[in-house]
């Protein structure tokens, strides 16, 4: 059976995050594993969690009790939860998507995606933003996030689920693609 998707509703929903996140940070894996499967960059704390599913309870693909995967909801004003985000904060602010000022639309940040290695290739990728679009698809017209343009397998899936491109920049740490994903027609 296939793991389905739902908002988050328990602190141990979280705390499963954060560890499916700390075993896919680029550090822990190795070049050829992030080459190959992916890698995230960005370590939450559990306060900070706590935090932003207060504003918005994030997206979670689930067999059983096992997660299987997450998509992050990061509303604008969790901004101030993860200092370490403001630099991509500020350049969103100077985006535009679909000829507007990415500002007057309403979205938020998608603030990182991860399936569970034992599901990929499984579809959870895809059903997670599906969740995003039917959680959140009324009260948001978009989500934005940031791809390493070096995670190749994370570019491919966003490409394929139907992100825009907004921009590429280069970093101190990384080249990025600035993608967004309409929630509704």
């Amino acid at each position: 059976m296939a793991p389905r998707t739902c908002l988050v509703t328990r602190r141990e929903e979280l705390e499963q995050i954060l560890q499916l996140q700390a075993a896919n940070l680029k550090q822990h894996v190795s070049p050829e594993q992030a080459a190959r499967e992916g890698f995230l960059t960005v370590a939450h704390t559990l306060d900070g969690l706590q935090r932003m599913h207060a504003l918005a309870p994030s997206v979670i693909a689930k067999d059983g009790d096992t997660l299987a995967g997450y998509a992050l909801v990061m509303p604008v004003e969790a901004r101030a939860f993860v200092p370490l985000l403001e630099p991509m904060f500020q350049l969103f602010e100077t985006l535009s998507w679909r000829g507007r000022p990415l500002g007057d639309y309403r979205y938020y940040v998608m603030g990182q995606v991860c399936v569970a290695e034992a599901y990929r290739g499984q579809g959870v990728f895809d059903a997670l933003y599906r969740g995003h679009r039917e959680g959140y698809g009324t009260r948001f017209d978009c989500t934005v996030t940031e791809v390493a343009t070096r995670n190749t397998r994370s570019m491919r899936a966003h490409t394929r689920v139907g992100f825009e491109l907004l921009k590429t920049y280069r970093d101190a740490t990384d080249e990025w693609a600035v993608v967004a994903l309409p929630l509704h027609d």
